[in-house]
């Protein structure tokens, strides 16, 4: 905020990322700075002092237009890149469903790690793995509803993750808000099947190539996860595909670069 304030008072332009929380209004799942308070209107002064903004979704840029008043065209979309350290899919895969995410109460429900957890009890032959940090004791009710199937990771390396990304035969991310969902792009680079709400940009990141649940009850997820885990390999290389063809780092790398330089050309 500070930095924005300045570049203002000294007539320089500046460019600021906007999108999840800042900009969410979701009393119901208790998120996003847009509730009310004090914060939503540091968080709405700050957007509106920016020269350029930019969100990393369709979703988040309408978002920001109904909950900031922020007309569209004020509005950059660029998404993010995803970086392939993989180079191709895993096509043996172990029979083993991931997620990601912190584990604590606001995500119980709004990143579905419940309802995750909950549908490894109608698949025991299958391991489910929650990699995420603990950050209360929402880990200590997660554990007194869990099935012995079910591995809580807590906070990993990057290269441990990698592993489980390699592995893992779906990812499931039944969330209630997603301003675009990097995990879920980077499993998918792997081959893993994505088992999703529509919520948010998760339509905007899975496109055609995964399962769709209607609600977030145990037994709806357990019913996609099931289908997921049959996926044929040439199932598994269009998801791949999709995050190769639409989400490059190097296609974000050269419109951020395309911004920037306009941006001060217009300010000479």
């Amino acid at each position: 905020m500070w930095a924005l304030w300045f570049a203002k008072l000294l007539h320089k332009p500046s460019i600021l990322v906007v999108g999840g929380y800042d900009i969410a209004n979701l009393p119901e799942i208790g998120y996003g700075h847009q509730r009310g308070g004090l914060k939503k209107w540091i968080s709405r002064w700050a957007v509106q002092m920016a020269t350029i903004r930019i969100t990393n979704s369709y979703y988040s840029r309408d978002e920001a237009e109904k909950n900031l008043e922020l007309s569209k065209e004020l509005v950059k979309v660029v998404y993010h890149g995803i970086a392939d350290p993989f180079k191709k899919i895993f096509s043996e895969k172990d029979n083993l469903v991931l997620t990601v995410g912190n584990v604590d109460k606001p995500n119980l429900f709004r990143k579905g790690l419940e309802p995750f957890v909950r549908a490894a009890a109608f698949l025991p032959d299958t391991d489910f793995v929650l990699v995420g940090s603990w950050k209360d004791d929402a880990i200590d009710y997660l554990r007194s509803i869990a099935t012995p199937n079910v591995l809580f990771t807590g906070r990993i390396s990057d290269e441990e993750l990698q592993g489980y990304f390699r592995r893992a035969s779906v990812y499931v991310q039944v969330s209630q808000h997603e301003g675009f969902g990097m995990s879920l792009a980077e499993a998918m680079l792997t081959g893993c099947i994505p088992v999703v709400t529509r919520a948010g940009a998760l339509l905007e990141v899975v496109g055609d190539t995964g399962i769709y649940v209607d609600n977030c009850e145990a037994a709806s997820v357990v019913k996609a996860i099931h289908l997921a885990l049959d996926a044929s390999e040439k199932w598994r290389e269009s998801v791949r595909q999709r995050i190769i063809t639409l989400f490059p780092l190097e296609k974000r790398e050269e419109v951020l670069a395309q911004i920037v330089i306009s941006t001060l050309k217009a300010r000479k």
